[in-house]
């Protein structure tokens, strides 16, 4: 039963996917359509999922002003546990091979969000550079998964430096969200997913550091999201 729910999770994403592609074309690169499609998407999976998400420190999440957001990744299904936290406006990383996925790569790209072909790190980092640009001129939130990778749920990775990059050559704040450490078994005959219990810390302000900041800012990030998902 918990293979069945899942596979249904994962059908509905292109399914939801082909449904909002019309509104991006209508409206290409607006970020908003990237915070209604993952409301949508975490919601349904869930639903479908039998997943319950305890959440803790919602208002920590700014929705006056543009942020950086940080999360860890475990797997792809933090799609449903984590879609619907979108702080208005907010553009995400992505492997450019990304938009190759029917449906999904197409409102990836149409919402304006980065794609990074990390092959080419100068590409790469004037993605970033870029990024940093969009948030201050154009109001932008940024969401990023700084371990660069998925961790199965094997604890914290070593976080890679481009979103804090980010956050100081815009002056943002870094909001950090910390999903508890969760392995996709099921509970019970219904197939039911586990619970996945969120924590949102308070946004550490990035105003007046500079570059040569960012490895402290990074050793500081993760160790409070260490914490935080220990204590999940």
């Amino acid at each position: 039963m918990g293979v069945l729910r899942s596979l249904l999770a994962w059908l509905s994403v292109p399914v939801i996917c082909m449904f909002a592609l019309p509104a991006y074309i209508v409206r290409p690169f607006n970020p908003d359509n990237n915070r209604l499609l993952g409301w949508t998407m975490a919601r349904v999976g869930r639903a479908i999922l039998g997943m319950k998400r305890p959440l803790d420190g919602a208002h920590n999440m700014p929705v006056d002003r543009p942020v950086v957001v940080i999360a860890n990744h475990q797997f792809n299904d933090d799609l449903f546990v984590m879609g619907d936290l979108m702080p208005p406006r907010t553009v995400t990383v992505g492997k450019s091979a990304l938009i190759w996925l029917p449906f999904f790569g197409q409102v990836f790209w149409l919402g304006g969000n980065v794609m990074l072909d990390r092959a080419h790190s100068r590409k790469a980092i004037a993605a970033m550079q870029a990024t940093s640009n969009a948030i201050i001129q154009d109001n932008k939130s940024l969401w990023v998964f700084p371990e660069g990778t998925r961790s199965r749920g094997r604890g914290l990775q070593n976080f890679k430096k481009g979103g804090f990059y980010a956050a100081v050559m815009a002056g943002a704040p870094i909001v950090m969200v910390c999903n508890g450490e969760y392995h996709n078994r099921t509970l019970g005959w219904s197939g039911r997913r586990e619970p996945v219990a969120i924590r949102i810390l308070p946004p550490v302000e990035t105003v007046g550091l500079t570059v040569d900041d960012v490895p402290a800012l990074i050793a500081s990030c993760h160790q409070q999201m260490a914490d935080a998902v220990a204590s999940l």
